[in-house]
């Protein structure tokens, strides 16, 4: 498989440092001040029987991030530079480093929305063949409409609230195998040997988790959804940054070989136009928001569609080997460049 086993780590916890807690959760951060000390407060607040240990790996960050992981005791820091961080390189490295025979991966800004979180997160790893857990993710009440709507409607899709939903290829591939390949490292879970013994996540620069769902899949193991392990999440993002982040994963998706819409610039300029409307109704509609809320979104959530459809514009047309254009788009590479 792409990728291979990855090399130790010198600071790997060992077999026995791994038989002594039930689950790591891994966090990578990179100034993510904003929301990390909610994140963290409500890990150690889980309602769970088993032994739990937090591990944050930072990347560089510049703002409060290290004074608030070092505050609390109880979390384990691992700091790397900015340069080596990579979204499936550096989950592999917290696997490596984590003394828990299940890891779970968080970022930053999910913050889970109960005491059962982790319980219920973990629970489907119980299940024969699964390995590898998403759970729901509920957008904060800040988020706009076009992210808010998107995200509701992804885990709607993922299966009903009350049970958790396992998935296998069942022979399925291509576009079929697509459809149920659904996966979030924002809030997720796996084995810590399956990880590192038989399928790691690839050093992608972007869509890490939905390879990983795939690889999964493909090797004949099992997915599961798991509604109740549910997080507060969503990205906030201005709409430069929210085109940027488009172009990023549409981008990554044609590089894992999946198709990517290809529009003219007309088309994309009129389905922003159509979806804009599409969501005007909505956000009239949602008893969510005030009368001000309302008037705010109906001005504004149109910005972020033609952000949408500029980022998809753009990253089903550019040459993946085209650096100078690349650079130009991507968020990931802004981010590289605002570190350095």
């Amino acid at each position: 498989m792409s990728g291979g086993v990855p090399e130790p780590h010198p600071d790997a916890a060992g077999p026995d440092a791994a038989a002594s807690v039930d689950v790591t959760v891994v966090i990578p951060t990179l100034n993510g001040e904003r929301y990390l000390a909610e994140v963290l407060d409500a890990i150690a607040g889980q309602d769970f029987a088993g032994a739990v240990e937090t591990l944050v790996i930072d990347s560089g960050s510049t703002d409060a991030t290290l004074d608030l992981v070092r505050a609390r005791p109880s979390v384990r820091l691992h700091e790397i530079p900015n340069a080596e961080f990579g979204h499936g390189r550096t989950r592999n490295l917290g696997a490596r480093l984590a003394r828990g025979r299940m890891i779970v991966f968080l970022t930053q800004d999910a913050t889970p929305a109960a005491s059962d979180w982790l319980r219920l997160l973990v629970a489907p790893l119980a299940e024969p063949g699964v390995e590898a857990v998403v759970g729901r993710q509920i957008p904060r009440r800040h988020a706009f409409p076009l992210q808010k709507y998107d995200i509701e409607r992804v885990f709607a899709a993922q299966g009903p609230t009350d049970a958790p939903t396992i998935v296998e290829a069942a022979g399925r591939s291509g576009e079929a195998l697509d459809d149920v390949a659904f996966y979030s490292d924002v809030n997720s879970a796996t084995h810590r040997a399956f990880l590192l013994e038989t399928i790691p996540l690839r050093n992608l620069p972007y869509s890490e988790d939905y390879a990983f769902a795939r690889d999964v899949l493909e090797a004949g193991y099992r997915k599961a959804y798991a509604p109740g392990g549910t997080v507060w999440h969503s990205n906030d993002v201005g709409v430069r940054e929210y085109a940027a982040r488009i172009f990023d994963e549409t981008l990554g998706l044609r590089r894992l070989g999946l198709a990517a819409p290809r529009v003219s610039r007309l088309g994309s300029l009129l389905r922003a136009v159509k979806w804009s409307l599409v969501d005007s109704v909505r956000i009239v509609r949602d008893p969510a928001y005030s009368l001000g809320e309302r008037l705010r979104w109906l001005a504004v959530n149109p910005a972020y569609h033609f952000a949408r459809w500029n980022g998809l514009y753009h990253g089903g047309r550019v040459d993946p080997g085209d650096d100078a254009a690349i650079t130009r788009w991507s968020w990931e590479h802004r981010q590289q460049r605002a570190i350095r």
